[in-house]
């Protein structure tokens, strides 16, 4: 089961990185808020024919599904608005810092120790991440860089939230609750700050969609299950294979170059990723 949940989060992983294009066109035509609120509201309603009818949902899973919007919401809003003021070279190095971040709350709020195998594992993905984000030529700070630096604690929490609490329930009916949280409070920021008519373009139409169906629909709810099985550190340097698959969509589909120090920046991320699932290995062969 973990193995499955792993090329599950794998997956996550692709869709994501694929997905930081639709973001990037959202960022062009200078729109966060409400970008963000159409696509959790539009994703919570495609998955609402797939929750199992007649289920009472437990006073908890209110709760966290609450909680974990709430965490949602904070961290989207702070990397779509970033956007809007930073590179996104700059926002994919800084958003996948949540793969330190997250051994650490973990240590704080639930005192599990990071594995040396862990801290030897972020601090790799964390390098290749500046090499393919960066491509040598060293970081240069940008306005919305400290949002998006302030997004990465958002980001291993709800990290933590899902792997701690969201597993007692139901994957789907779990995303839903969670995506309509963080969708309705974006939406409602963004109509005091944000023009609604921007929704109507035809880019942020596509944008909106792609993300809805791809990101967050399939995605999110792919990694609520995904996280049943996979502890938050492992999941968060998987999922952070994103900035990989990212870079390699924009050499695809938008013809980016892609320099040898930035592919070598991915195969460190592999790497790290790779020596992180060795852990699972070795304590499976320590207890048969």
């Amino acid at each position: 089961m973990r193995l499955k949940a792993d090329l599950t989060l794998f997956t996550v992983a692709i869709i994501w990185g694929t997905g930081f294009i639709a973001q990037g066109i959202a960022g062009q035509h200078h729109i966060a808020y409400l970008y963000n609120g159409a696509s959790f509201l539009l994703a919570a309603l495609i998955l609402l024919p797939f929750i199992r009818r007649g289920r009472k949902i437990p006073h908890g899973q209110w709760i966290w599904m609450l909680v974990a919007g709430v965490i949602l919401f904070a961290a989207t809003a702070l990397q779509q608005v970033g956007l809007l003021y930073t590179k996104v070279a700059n926002a994919g190095f800084l958003t996948s810092l949540y793969a330190v971040c997250t051994p650490f709350l973990l240590w704080i709020g639930f005192r599990e120790k990071p594995h040396w195998m862990d801290l030897v594992a972020v601090t790799a993905a964390s390098l290749g991440a500046y090499f393919l984000s960066t491509a040598g030529q060293g970081f240069q700070f940008q306005a919305g860089d400290s949002l998006e630096l302030l997004g990465v604690l958002f980001w291993s929490a709800h990290f933590v939230v899902l792997g701690k609490y969201a597993y007692r329930y139901d994957a789907i009916s779990f995303a839903a609750g969670h995506f309509l949280v963080a969708g309705a409070l974006n939406f409602v920021v963004g109509l005091a700050v944000e023009n609604l008519s921007q929704l109507a373009s035809l880019p942020i139409i596509g944008a909106t969609v792609y993300r809805a169906v791809l990101s967050v629909g399939l995605g999110y709810t792919l990694q609520v299950w995904g996280q049943r099985h996979t502890p938050p550190t492992d999941a968060a340097l998987i999922l952070g294979l994103e900035a990989v698959f990212a870079a390699v969509a924009a050499w695809l589909l938008l013809k980016q170059e892609l320099l040898p120090i930035q592919i070598a920046g991915c195969a460190v991320i592999f790497a790290a990723v790779t020596f992180s699932q060795l852990k699972g290995l070795k304590n499976k062969g320590a207890h048969p």
